[in-house]
């Protein structure tokens, strides 16, 4: 798997963003779904919702390529007794624009249509063992992993979920502020300071080459140290082709990482893919502040 690069040139200027406005737009958004996800026993999120939807306070925004629609985002408000929010549901990419930047400029976006209508943070969930997708949602987009659903959804049969429990990762992304907005700006840490931070930290998560040669957890401990790291497969479609078994230790062992910590009130600071050794592995980076008690998070 390729991570985008932020600093390479977009290669597909052409791209247009905007609300969905015609029922024909609405419907390409349910054939997107089901072409970036594999649907196979879910239905996707019909016409007349979406419709509800977007007049309603919420936002179903698409990435246009001359008139095709190659992406979308759907979200709606949501209220946490406190706070209204955005709540991003839904977010697809067909996959034959998938390394055009499609997915960071949609959020980026939504960003701005939210913010116009006056809320400051949009919130979503994501699968923890998609290195893709937390490298966009926590490294490019500079939003905070801060809660553990275990088995959100239940059973679902589309081909990213088959046979995988559907454990999730709420992200909370605070929309103004100096780090968001230098990773919006394309301002990483360089790849010697992720090396350095990682080779720094502690694993919550062990992992060892099996005889396939793809990566499998052996050992999960309690965090201790101030820094610490959690370890994702690199690539989960090639564990799902060549060593499907696996998929399900992947899951729990990174379920108990996550619980662990943050149980024990450590925040996750970053996500990164370093090399080692001619190898690229997939890290999520968290610390925990001097002076902070543990109870349940």
């Amino acid at each position: 798997m390729q991570m985008p690069d932020s600093r390479v040139p977009d290669p597909r200027p052409d791209f247009r963003f905007r609300r969905l406005e015609k029922p024909e737009e609405f419907r390409a958004v349910e054939e997107v779904q089901a072409v970036a996800w594999g649907l196979q026993e879910e239905p996707p999120v019909p016409t007349p919702i979406q419709r509800a939807i977007q007049d309603n306070g919420g936002l179903v925004l698409g990435a246009f390529a001359d008139v095709h629609l190659a992406g979308f985002c759907l979200g709606f408000l949501g209220w946490d007794g406190t706070l209204l929010y955005h709540y991003s549901h839904m977010t697809a990419v067909r996959p034959e624009y998938q390394n055009h930047r499609v997915g960071f400029r949609l959020k980026s976006h939504q960003r701005e249509e939210v913010l116009g209508q006056g809320l400051t943070e949009i919130r979503w969930t994501f699968d923890p063992l998609q290195s893709r997708n937390a490298f966009l949602n926590v490294r490019r987009l500079g939003g905070t992993p801060d809660r553990y659903f275990v088995h959100y959804y239940g059973r679902m049969g589309s081909d990213a979920n088959r046979d995988l429990e559907t454990d999730r990762l709420r992200l909370v992304w605070k929309l103004q502020g100096p780090k968001v907005e230098e990773r919006l700006a394309g301002k990483l840490p360089s790849p010697e300071e992720d090396l350095r931070r990682w080779t720094a930290s502690v694993p919550i998560l062990e992992s060892e080459v099996g005889d396939r040669g793809l990566r499998i957890p052996h050992t999960v401990t309690e965090p201790e140290a101030t820094d610490v790291n959690i370890e994702i497969p690199f690539d989960i479609a090639l564990l799902r082709e060549h060593e499907p078994e696996s998929l399900r230790t992947w899951r729990h062992a990174v379920r108990d990482s996550f619980r662990a910590a943050f149980d024990l009130q450590y925040r996750v600071d970053d996500f990164a893919v370093v090399s080692s050794e001619h190898e690229r592995r997939s890290i999520y980076l968290l610390s925990k502040a001097t002076g902070t008690t543990s109870g349940p998070h």
